[in-house]
């Protein structure tokens, strides 16, 4: 190997970092946050935590929302032990999540296997992610595994053209109402 080729592997792994790295998620929040006014600096403490905690949230807001207002609502299909979806709406088979952030390739594979076995079903999967600061190649594995992917404001936009309620204004008109630094 010459140096040159040892640089390359240094840049490669350099860039790989830099995608990884996502400065601004340190200081950004969403609309759950708000509702709950949870400062991001407290969600740093321990975002394993949040995310997961935050994940659940959205994902039952978003069931709730289409098992209320959606007249062709299922709830999430069962395939022996496992669950590619969070429910049904019609021909979509939606799943929600707040972040990918995960480069994990065993991540990577399960959403590109349930992508499938969702198609094979005869539904459209369809994937709501609350936030917008996700990892690329998460983003894309999704797309590869056949997954119609939304983020931020366009998930809040597929919510309301399903069901035909505002989830995002619902939100927005709740900051801070539910405040867990008291």
């Amino acid at each position: 190997m010459t140096e040159r080729e040892l640089e390359n592997i240094l840049e490669k792994y350099q860039n790989s970092f830099i995608e990884k790295v996502y400065g601004a998620e340190n200081e950004e929040d969403d609309l759950l946050m708000n509702v709950f006014s949870i400062p991001p600096a407290l969600k740093r403490e321990n975002g394993q935590y949040w995310g997961r905690q935050l994940g659940m949230c959205w994902q039952k807001l978003v069931i709730k929302t289409c098992e209320t207002y959606c007249q062709n609502f299922q709830p999430a299909l069962r395939v022996d032990k496992d669950e590619p979806c969070d429910l049904i709406v019609g021909q979509f088979a939606i799943d929600t999540k707040y972040r990918i952030g995960s480069g994990d390739s065993g991540k990577h594979k399960t959403i590109k296997s349930y992508g499938s076995l969702l198609r094979n079903f005869n539904y459209e999967p369809v994937l709501l992610i609350l936030r917008e600061d996700n990892l690329p190649a998460a983003i894309k594995a999704c797309k590869v595994g056949k997954w119609t992917v939304y983020t931020g404001d366009d998930s809040f936009n597929f919510i309301q053209q399903i069901s035909g309620f505002d989830l995002k204004l619902f939100l927005s008109t709740r900051a801070v109402a539910y405040p867990v630094n008291r």
